[in-house]
């Protein structure tokens, strides 16, 4: 039997667009002629899976059918939520398809993760597909590379799930690490008779208020549509709290393979700094007095740069009226100011620059300094700099 793939498509990406109304969900940005989302349905292309199920809500089910016709993707079913719910009552609907079988395994994957190492990734669903039963539940732990705030983590004794730790401060994390902790990467594998079990006598609320939403759901052109009325009276809770806290049977696919939810702009630029021969064209890069700066990818409100500091190189004083920057050392130790505060940055070491904040950067030493630059904003010109001070005479 093959896997069904459940791809979860419903989430805002508010983290990224803070202060923000209007902003685009994280699978659907475009971040080089590729999305999230795109990388999603590319990855279940592969033999082991049969056709997709997304679970979405009617604000992207648009965009979520434009993805499916662009990568060429014919047979899938689209499960639509009429209101937020959290992923338990997400993941709980879709499987609650009446033509899917009970032992059916089902994969799910969030729409906006980077998976590098897809093979190692597929080889690893396939190796436990056999482990499945109708109660336990697989989820992927992916092998730290440093000690993170942002993502949540789990211990293990050999495979089983001993205990999850939600997004733990930098102290915690490394000693989360120390004790082999893995990040949680919020994918989960387990059988469809599983997932009916485990809401049954766990969350009994949802389980009733989903079975109905599905039972009287609309179907139309591959399109669930849920009943609202029934949808909205389950619980809204993550599948974490609702299940993954409440049974033993938990075991855990230990992968070391590159993995980003592109959660924050200190991802983002991280994954351009790696991925930079890519976007790098020479035209778009611009010479300064202080060294030289290379526009790698012009997003929408958002622009990706590498800045390149010269040994004794410092820019202006200055601030900006309509854009915020996050910042990235990869090379060198920058000494930066920021409004009354003055302090040394290193490489791997990122930094926030609110709209309106007067900063600067120099390089005292004899090593250069590079640095990934997102600016977020509506004006990413050259024209919205404001210097106060500027060593090479371009205050006028």
């Amino acid at each position: 039997m093959k896997i069904c793939p459940v791809i979860l498509c419903g989430g805002a990406g508010t983290r990224l667009w803070k202060k923000t109304k209007k902003h685009q969900a994280k699978q659907f940005i475009d971040f080089g002629n590729w999305t999230l989302l795109g990388k999603t349905l590319e990855r279940v292309k592969a033999s082991i899976f049969d056709a997709p199920i997304i679970s979405t809500n009617a604000k992207y089910l648009g965009q979520v059918k434009q993805h499916l016709k662009k990568h060429k993707i014919r047979k899938f079913k689209i499960v639509l939520e009429p209101a937020k719910r959290n992923t338990a009552p997400a993941i709980l609907s879709t499987a609650l398809i009446k033509d899917i079988p009970d032992e059916q395994p089902l994969m799910f994957l969030a729409a906006d993760h980077l998976i590098e190492k897809v093979g190692l990734f597929n080889k690893a669903i396939k190796k436990n597909q056999k482990k499945l039963t109708q109660n336990n539940i697989f989820i992927f732990g992916i092998k730290p590379t440093m000690p993170s705030s942002e993502f949540g983590y789990f211990l293990t004794k050999n495979i089983k799930v001993t205990k999850f730790i939600e997004k733990p401060k930098e102290v915690k994390a490394r000693q989360i690490i120390s004790k082999k902790g893995y990040w949680n990467s919020g994918m989960f594998y387990l059988r469809k008779d599983s997932i009916i079990n485990n809401f049954k006598k766990y969350q009994p609320n949802i389980y009733r208020n989903c079975s109905k939403a599905v039972s009287k759901a609309k179907y139309k052109s591959n399109v669930y549509y849920l009943n609202k009325q029934a949808f909205t009276k389950a619980t809204a809770k993550s599948f974490d709290y609702a299940i993954l806290e409440k049974t033993k049977d938990i075991n855990a696919i230990k992968l070391d393979i590159p993995w980003s939810d592109l959660g924050s702009w200190k991802e983002i630029c991280k994954m351009y700094g790696r991925n930079k021969r890519h976007y790098y064209k020479k035209k778009n890069v611009f010479h300064r007095p202080w060294g030289s700066y290379v526009n790698l990818f012009n997003g929408k409100e958002f622009l990706i740069k590498e800045l390149y500091v010269k040994p004794k190189g410092i820019l202006s004083l200055q601030k900006h009226h309509h854009r915020a920057e996050h910042w990235v050392v990869t090379q060198g130790k920058p000494k930066i100011t920021l409004d009354k505060k003055y302090f040394t940055m290193k490489p791997d070491e990122t930094i926030f620059i609110p709209l309106g904040a007067i900063h600067r950067i120099e390089n005292p030493y004899k090593k250069p300094v590079k640095i990934i630059e997102a600016q977020v904003g509506s004006i990413l010109k050259e024209t919205d700099i404001v210097r106060y001070q500027d060593i090479y005479g371009r205050i006028k």
